[in-house]
């Protein structure tokens, strides 16, 4: 059987967990929007070559020089009228590769240079995002993401939380590792767990298992922002028989789940090629393993392309693409009644249709 297309796997209701929207721009967008504000300090202002820059910081192999490529994104993100175009746009980008569901995240305390309050600039995003999704399937949230390096974690839980019954679902930290521990915002996370709220950690990426254990064993995250490092804590002996340390079983075992961007971790480094990404092994071992694209600018991608890419590489087929959608929905932060009629009534029956049905999937 011949292996999936991009255009076959685009047909497919997906779920994308792991998406940042300064990282999703249009390179089109960010020359217009530059124009219009008037920022300067673009590499390039031809559509293509642009592109192609960004592209280029994503493919260093260096986490931060990766980050570098989003000041320029970031500078031109500073209005309402801005951020809500930019999340409209994306919007309409992930509806037509196919996505039922989505949760984007970003870091109001990014776009604050021109006076914004948090408030707004939340408003604006949201706004943006239902303007976007109107008449398609895509069912849009937010995460709020606070950066690690900075002391604004417990000020942006909060802020997450006035917001969660009008789009907000949850809470992140991104930024380096490196230095930088989940621990140091643990008072955030406590916040959030005091007011019911769900939590996301970048962890695992860049950073060893200390910063998983961290994640997991002291700050208590519902899900991990990559957890690639996973990997060191399993042992595979030549037969192919793993084993699991400490840290590996309780991730497994408590079904944490892991938001997986393969091409992102190759352009980062933190993986070295996508067929020595761990995310082979670890849907071997069934991990609560989930597909996502990180950056669509910087690294290129759509979540179609990112399953094309790993049906080339593993040979994945439908039900492969069905068990890792369905492991998304089920650790969205959606409400659980939500999440089941998009799982029964929405991805089942269109994966279905496709020839995706796998018992015990």
């Amino acid at each position: 059987m011949a292996p999936l297309t991009v255009d076959e796997i685009r047909r497919a209701p997906k779920v994308l967990l792991h998406d940042h929207l300064d990282g999703g721009l249009r390179p089109a967008t960010v020359l217009e929007l530059a124009d219009e504000c008037g920022y300067t300090a673009l590499p390039t202002t031809d559509v293509s070559k642009l592109g192609g820059w960004f592209r280029g910081g994503a493919h260093s192999g260096s986490l931060e020089r990766y980050l570098e490529t989003f000041s320029h994104t970031v500078a031109v993100m500073q209005t309402q009228d801005a951020l809500a175009r930019v999340a409209r746009e994306c919007a309409e980008d992930l509806a037509a590769d196919g996505i039922v569901y989505a949760e984007i995240r970003f870091a109001p305390e990014l776009h604050t240079e021109n006076g914004l309050t948090l408030d707004a600039i939340v408003e604006a995003v949201l706004d943006g995002l239902r303007a976007g999704s109107v008449g398609t399937g895509l069912h849009a949230r937010v995460l709020c993401t606070a950066m690690r390096h900075q002391a604004r974690s417990l000020e942006i839980a909060e802020l997450a939380v006035r917001w969660r019954d009008g789009g907000v679902v949850g809470f992140d930290i991104a930024g380096a590792e490196a230095g930088n521990p989940p621990t140091r915002h643990l008072d955030a996370f406590q916040y959030l767990q005091r007011a019911n709220g769900h939590f996301t950690i970048h962890a695992g990426e860049a950073f060893g298992l200390p910063s998983i254990w961290e994640a997991v064993q002291w700050c208590n995250a519902d899900r991990l922002g990559h957890g690639v490092r996973i990997v060191d804590d399993i042992s595979v002996a030549r037969d192919g028989t793993a084993t699991l340390g400490p840290l590996a079983n309780y991730v497994r075992d408590t079904r944490v789940p892991l938001e997986m961007c393969p091409s992102s971790n190759v352009h980062t480094g933190a993986a070295h090629s996508i067929a020595t990404h761990p995310i082979g092994l670890l849907r071997d071992l069934r991990f609560r393993v989930t597909v996502n694209t990180d950056n669509r600018l910087m690294s290129d991608v759509t979540l179609s392309d990112e399953f094309a890419t790993l049906v080339e590489t593993f040979g994945y087929g439908w039900p492969d693409i069905r068990w890792f959608t369905l492991n998304a929905m089920k650790s969205a932060f959606l409400p659980f009644d939500q999440r089941l009629d998009l799982i029964d009534n929405v991805i089942k029956p269109g994966f279905d249709a496709l020839g995706g049905y796998a018992p015990g999937a």
